[in-house]
């Protein structure tokens, strides 16, 4: 049993790290502010998730896992917030607010 969690453990890790990975290369790539936001929004967003789900196997406790969520949905806030700011920035710059 305790394989199995590890696997499954890493296979979430690996996720995680694949989503922030591409959610880089969305920033790095994209070619205005807005796309760039949406790729760090959602790609790291769902990587950080993954990353914690598989800390949250690895340590096997409750309590750990209820911190890393929390932790997660206080990300997703602050992530959600910040865009929402900053594409309303953009949007007048530009004359379309």
């Amino acid at each position: 049993m305790t394989a199995v969690i590890e696997v499954a453990a890493l296979i979430l890790l690996l996720l995680g790290a694949f989503f922030f990975s591409v959610g880089t290369l969305g920033l790095i790539r994209f070619p205005d502010m807005r796309s760039r936001l949406h790729a760090l929004t959602k790609a790291d967003n769902l990587g950080l998730g993954l990353i914690l789900a598989g800390i949250a196997l690895l340590l096997g406790s409750w309590a750990s896992a209820l911190v890393l969520g929390l932790t997660w949905v206080l990300a997703l806030s602050a992530a959600s917030i910040s865009a929402q700011v900053l594409g309303g920035i953009d949007a007048q710059e530009q004359g379309e607010a």
